[in-house]
C-alpha cells in the first residue's frame, strides 16, 4: 500500500502532538516534520491543520500550505459563514469538528484529501450550498451569520439548563417568553442533531461553553 506523507500543525504542541498521536502507526499513512524537504507536488500532499477559529494566523497559514501546493485538512472548533468561505478559498475540501475527531475519522478525511475528494460535516453541506447559491447570485455571505457551534443567546440559555431552571424560570432570568426558549432549544438540538435537552448540556460542556 501506497503510504500518505502527512504533516500536523497546531498552534501549540500538545495539540499537535494529540493529532500525531491518531495518525501514527496508522496503515498507509506517513508522517513527516515541517523541516522535511519537499521533492514535488506530491512530496507533502496532506497537511492537517487544527483551528478552533479561523484567525489571522489560521488563514495565514491556510495559504502558506496552499502555496505549497499541500491539501489541507482542517480540524476545527467552531467556524461562522465568512470564515467558512475563507477556508474554502484557501483550499479547504475536507473538515472535521473537533468534536467529532477520532482516529478513524482523521484517517479518513486524510485519504479524502490525498485522492482531492471532498469531504465535509453532514450539518456544514446545506450552509455550503446557500453560500454558493449567494456567491452566484452577486449577494455576499452575512458577516453576522450565526456560528455553526452555538450562538450567545443559546449559550446563555443551555448554561441555565444545567443550572438545572426550567423553562418557565429561564424565560424570566432572560426576559423572553417560554415560546422563545422552547424554540432556542428546538432548533440548536435539531442542527446539531442531538437527541434532547440533557445532549444540548453535554455537547455544551464537551466544546467548552460552559
Amino acid at each position: 500500500m501506497e503510504r500518505i506523507p502527512v504533516t500536523v500543525h497546531a498552534v501549540d504542541r500538545l495539540s499537535q502532538a494529540g493529532l500525531e498521536s491518531y495518525l501514527r502507526h496508522q496503515p498507509g499513512v506517513e508522517l513527516r516534520g515541517h523541516s522535511r524537504a519537499a521533492t514535488g507536488p506530491a512530496a507533502d500532499p496532506v497537511a492537517v491543520l487544527l483551528a478552533d477559529r479561523m484567525s489571522d494566523l489560521t488563514a495565514a497559514e491556510l495559504r502558506a500550505l496552499a502555496e505549497r501546493q499541500r491539501r489541507v485538512v482542517l480540524v476545527a472548533g467552531r467556524l461562522r459563514e465568512p470564515e467558512l468561505v475563507t477556508a474554502l478559498q484557501h483550499g479547504v475540501r475536507v473538515l472535521v469538528w473537533r468534536h467529532q475527531l477520532t482516529a478513524e475519522r482523521l484517517v479518513r478525511a486524510v485519504r479524502s484529501a490525498a485522492d482531492g475528494s471532498h469531504d465535509l460535516p453532514v450539518d456544514l453541506i446545506g450552509r455550503v450550498l446557500t453560500m454558493v447559491g449567494q456567491l452566484r447570485d452577486g449577494r455576499s455571505v452575512r458577516s453576522a451569520a450565526e456560528p455553526v457551534g452555538l450562538t450567545p443567546r443559546e449559550i446563555e440559555v443551555v448554561r441555565l439548563l444545567a443550572d438545572g431552571l426550567e423553562t418557565r424560570q429561564i424565560a424570566e432570568k432572560l426576559a423572553y417568553s417560554e415560546r422563545t426558549i422552547k424554540n432556542i432549544l428546538h432548533r440548536l438540538i435539531a442542527r446539531h442533531q442531538l437527541r434532547n435537552r440533557t445532549h444540548a448540556v453535554a455537547y455544551a460542556l464537551r466544546e467548552g461553553h460552559i
